[in-house]
């Protein structure tokens, strides 16, 4: 359960990360490897293919992404390919949050947040 959402920090069952996280359906969190997109284009703002085959170890459903508190972060058409069959869902983080809430419980969710812009 995503419990609160700031610029720059988000809590997760009562624990705080200042860091972009991936959320397992597990429940398993991790911090986001946004290098492997930085390196490839300069910025870790388009979530790119490699970047997200790194998080593909659990069976999902519903991949949400929370794009930022601005909304800066965008996967890219070649990432949604990658995963072509399952449902999407792109946020700003503070929606993308409420969605994973809503959604936890009655389907599998992998959700990647971003939480600065």
């Amino acid at each position: 359960m995503i419990d609160k959402v700031e610029f720059g920090r988000i809590s997760v069952n009562g624990k705080e990360y200042s860091h972009d996280i991936v959320i397992y359906p597990s429940g398993k969190v991790e911090r986001r490897k946004k290098w492997i997109s930085k390196e490839k284009h300069g910025t870790s703002h388009k979530l790119d293919p490699e970047e997200l085959k790194e998080y593909l170890k659990e069976d999902f459903e519903v991949l949400v992404v929370g794009t930022g508190i601005y909304g800066m972060l965008s996967l890219l058409p070649e990432s949604k390919k990658l995963i072509e069959g399952k449902e999407v869902i792109e946020k700003p983080t503070p929606e993308a949050a409420k969605v994973f809430n809503e959604l936890k419980g009655k389907k599998r969710i992998l959700g990647i947040f971003h939480i600065t812009c």
